[in-house]
């Protein structure tokens, strides 16, 4: 039988979005979203905030960003070769030899990630990983004038590199991270605007911007939305794979489940409420411990203003960082229902205060 995504998520993979460019998966967040909401805001950072208002209960946010990894344009020489800074955290030992879409004011722009050939190397430099500065971007321009005619610094590009099923519910694509943190926040409010009269809580779904660049989309939303509670969706890594070591790492895996992450980071009620609605529906998960804050929206949310509630799962992802991040979407779908699941059980009076 033969797996069928959701429309939605496919959209937001193929969505293009470097941070501070996430105009793609902003309109695709406004299409599906947007017209199951009581309320929809815009903001100055490009947050989306979709908001059911419930039924007096407290509020609580769910935050998933929408940005990705990606390039920025920095040099053009005279040759026309493009030069460029990474958007975001990226493994330099992968960026070579792809190719990448540059997304410019005239439309996209194809290219190639090259760097010098092993065969032009010395002993010593094949063991090097190439810099930055060491690598660049061919759009077959003849000069600098060409590309110049093409491209500007400043122009953003991501890798080639779209959604693909590889078995069964299992796929690969670009930006899983954190595409399907954004599709899960957004999915939630929709089904649960299907039976908003019998909701008590308050729901505020966030897309938000520039996490990987410093949660900053996170910093300003939530301070703007000071919810009761909250809970971040992110993905987190899967153990089990070749080469990952379990007691540095800990036990985590495709297919089994969200991952409910405890620590420091997590108000211990709202971990409890997350371990309790999964039980009460039958829904698989995984546990991570974090000493200290995640790196993810979880982090800015716990702080904002007098501090939040916050809780955080992640949804288990094989090669985190690549252009071929690889997810079980049934950890997807069990993500949705953790959430809807959460925020069907807040009841009024309720908080994080302990």
């Amino acid at each position: 039988m033969t797996y069928t995504p959701s429309e939605f998520l496919v959209d937001l993979l193929n969505a293009k979005s470097p941070s501070g460019a996430e105009g793609q998966s902003q309109a695709v967040f406004d299409k599906y979203v947007e017209s199951h909401s009581d309320s929809y805001e815009r903001d100055v950072l490009g947050n989306r905030i979709a908001t059911l208002e419930g039924n007096g209960g407290p509020s609580v946010m769910f935050s998933g960003h929408l940005d990705e990894l990606g390039f920025i344009i920095t040099y053009i020489d005279e040759k026309g070769f493009l030069y460029f800074a990474t958007i975001g955290g990226h493994d330099r030992i992968i960026i070579p030899g792809r190719r990448v879409l540059i997304q410019t004011n005239k439309g996209v722009v194809k290219g190639v990630t090259g760097k010098r050939a092993v065969h032009l190397m010395n002993a010593e430099d094949r063991e090097k990983v190439p810099k930055i500065n060491e690598m660049w971007i061919d759009i077959a321009a003849a000069n600098k004038e060409d590309a110049l005619s093409r491209v500007q610094v400043g122009d953003v590009a991501t890798y080639d590199h779209e959604f693909e099923l590889i078995h069964g519910s299992v796929g690969a694509a670009r930006a899983f991270d954190n595409k399907c943190g954004a599709y899960i926040v957004g999915e939630t409010l929709r089904r649960l605007s299907a039976d908003n009269e019998s909701l008590k809580a308050k729901v505020i779904s966030v897309g938000t911007a520039q996490e990987e660049i410093g949660v900053r989309g996170a910093t300003t939303s939530s301070y703007g939305v000071n919810p009761d509670f909250a809970v971040a969706v992110d993905v987190g890594h899967s153990t089990d794979h070749p080469d990952c070591d379990k007691r540095k790492f800990g036990e985590t895996k495709l297919g089994a489940g969200p991952i409910i992450t405890r620590g420091p980071n997590i108000n211990p009620i709202v971990f409890n409420k997350l371990i309790e609605a999964a039980k009460k529906r039958d829904i698989p998960y995984q546990l991570e411990g974090d000493p200290r804050p995640t790196g993810t929206d979880a982090r800015a949310i716990q702080m904002a203003r007098s501090g939040v509630a916050t809780g955080l799962i992640s949804v288990p992802l094989r090669y985190m960082h690549t252009p071929s991040e690889m997810v079980d979407l049934e950890d997807v779908e069990q993500s949705i229902r953790l959430l809807e699941g959460f925020a069907k059980d807040l009841q009024v009076g309720e908080n994080g205060n302990w």
